[in-house]
Order: structure tokens, then C-alpha cells, then sequence
């Protein structure tokens, strides 16, 4: 259920955003890539884990430079970082626990994740398209 939770309000959000024209500044998706790699260093300092952080601020600052590396170059490379922060949030207990995470946050997190960078680049899709001539 948070998967689809996620998704959902995915897209509410990008649809919202699209419709009173949020997403017309370039930095709007940056800025949610670097909101969504903010979430695991505020469960670190919520759960009063130290040693918990640094892997944590290592995740953010990957998350942060990809949202500053697309807002400067190319809002493609937000929409990958958005994936990838999907699929980070399917994967890291593999590789360290999460302190202070709930337990279904990675499901919902994942599942936003995702289905915002799909909104992305549908919206990157439709401004490339080129107009028909007629």
C-alpha cells in the first residue's frame, strides 16, 4: 500500500505543480530530488544516531549534486537522479540500516521516487516534441 500511496501522490503533485505552474522554473524538480535526499539524514537525527548520519549525508550530498548538476545542465539528469533515488530506497538495507525510517517509507518513498521521475521526463518529452506544421 505505500508503494502505491507514493506513486499516487506522485502524481497529484505533478499534475497540481503542471496545472498553477510550478513546474515552469527549472528548479522545481531539483529542489523535490534534494527534498526526497534530505528524508534519511532527518530519520538519522531523529533516531539520535550519529554514527547513522554520515552514510546518510553521504546519500544526500550524491542527491543534492545530481539535482544542482540538472538544474545547471539539464533537467534529464534531475529526472535520473529522481530513478535512482527510487531505486536507492528499494536497495539501501542492503547495504546499511536506515535509523528512525519507518518501515514503510521506503515502499512510499521508492514508489514517489519513481513515478516523479517518470512525470519529469514526460513533461521533458512533450517540450521536445516538435510542433506539427500545418
Amino acid at each position: 500500500m505505500p508503494l502505491f500511496i507514493g506513486i499516487v501522490l506522485a502524481g497529484v503533485v505533478a499534475v497540481f505543480a503542471h496545472a498553477v505552474g510550478l513546474d515552469r522554473d527549472k528548479a522545481f524538480y531539483p529542489t523535490v530530488l534534494i527534498i526526497v535526499g534530505a528524508f534519511y539524514v532527518l530519520f538519522a537525527v531523529m533516531a539520535g544516531r550519529g554514527p547513522g548520519l554520515v552514510p546518510e549525508l553521504i546519500g544526500f550530498a550524491i542527491f543534492a549534486g545530481l539535482a544542482v548538476v540538472g538544474f545547471r545542465t539539464s533537467l534529464w539528469v534531475a529526472a535520473a537522479g529522481l530513478a535512482a533515488h527510487g531505486v536507492f530506497d528499494f536497495v539501501r538495507y542492503n547495504w546499511f540500516p536506515g535509523p528512525g525510517a519507518p518501515e514503510w517509507w521506503p515502499g512510499f518513498c521508492g514508489g514517489y521516487d519513481v513515478a516523479a521521475a517518470i512525470a519529469l521526463a514526460a513533461i521533458l518529452l512533450k517540450a521536445n516534441k516538435p510542433a506539427d506544421a500545418r
